[in-house]
């Protein structure tokens, strides 16, 4: 009995094929697990603050449930975080973490742009110096900081509070920025030189849109730094109304007792301004690098 076999051309053709969809189906695969793991990571990240969420949601006698989801939704939590008194405190959480913002980017600007744009001595032991005070914490650091305020008169201020966020957010601000002033061709500058623009305008027209995502990476960095800072500002504020909110937010915590509810509904409502600003940023650092591209 014959047995039929294949045509030998046609299998070099079949394995062509079904090589051609396993390679179509290797990327897809890809494509799914590293979504798939994305979002794992994503939820992850994101669950303890919808734990938060629900807890600010909750009442006093259903904090010790074991249910997830509350079985009576408290939103006057939120809306009672308005007639505490902490309204004011955010107030100087935002003033503290915008004036430290402002602060940064005046000294870290000019500072950055000269070390990138001239190789003077000592200009890596410079940036060498810059990096090494990052390592400073204000913990370690509190009580000189708090007898040198003592000193300036300037103990339970604001601008103490200003200061401080802003000098130790310096160090990063001026580093970041100086490595995207280096990666930015100094054949531009020229360029802008010849077409009659001074220094200043081809800085602010050709180097710093260029350099925006560094200026909104230093931007944000010092703005949340600034804004969660605990310690400095819990040893420089004596007055309540001088606290920021997540000084005021430890009023909640007792020697016998804790307000969760409360506490965590002032935790939501802290997050809320620094979720907004992300949501802002996130354009203006796409804005920036296209504008980067164009020019």
């Amino acid at each position: 009995m014959a047995v039929k076999t294949m045509p030998p051309a046609t299998r070099p053709h079949h394995h062509a094929r079904t090589s051609r969809g396993a390679a179509r189906a290797m990327p897809k695969l890809k494509t799914v697990l590293v979504a798939a793991t994305a979002y794992i990571v994503a939820f992850l990240f994101l669950f303890p603050y919808i734990v938060m969420l629900l807890t600010s949601l909750r009442s006093q006698e259903s904090l010790r449930d074991v249910t997830f989801w509350p079985e009576e939704w408290v939103w006057t939590n939120l809306t009672d975080f308005w007639g505490s008194g902490l309204a004011g405190n955010l107030w100087v959480t935002i003033k503290v973490a915008a004036g430290s913002t402002v602060l940064v980017l005046l000294v870290a600007l000019p500072a950055a742009y000269y070390s990138a744009r001239h190789n003077f001595r000592g200009r890596t032991a410079f940036l060498i110096l810059v990096l090494i005070t990052q390592m400073f914490q204000p913990t370690a650091m509190v009580v000189g900081i708090y007898r040198e305020f003592f000193m300036l008169g300037l103990v339970d201020s604001i601008w103490a509070l200003i200061l401080v966020n802003g000098g130790f957010n310096l160090a990063f601000a001026v580093w970041i920025l100086n490595a995207y002033f280096s990666s930015i061709p100094r054949e531009l500058e020229e360029a802008a030189f010849i077409d009659g623009n001074g220094r200043f305008g081809a800085l602010f027209r050709i180097t710093l849109p260029l350099a925006m995502p560094g200026v909104i990476t230093a931007l944000i960095f010092t703005f949340i730094a600034a804004w969660n800072e605990f310690v400095v500002a819990l040893t420089l504020t004596t007055t309540t109304a001088n606290q920021p909110l997540p000084v005021a937010l430890n009023s909640f915590i007792g020697q016998y007792q804790v307000d969760w509810q409360n506490l965590f509904a002032g935790s939501v409502i802290a997050t809320i301004p620094v979720i907004i600003l992300f949501a802002l940023i996130e354009r203006k650092v796409v804005g920036g690098l296209t504008a980067g591209s164009i020019k």
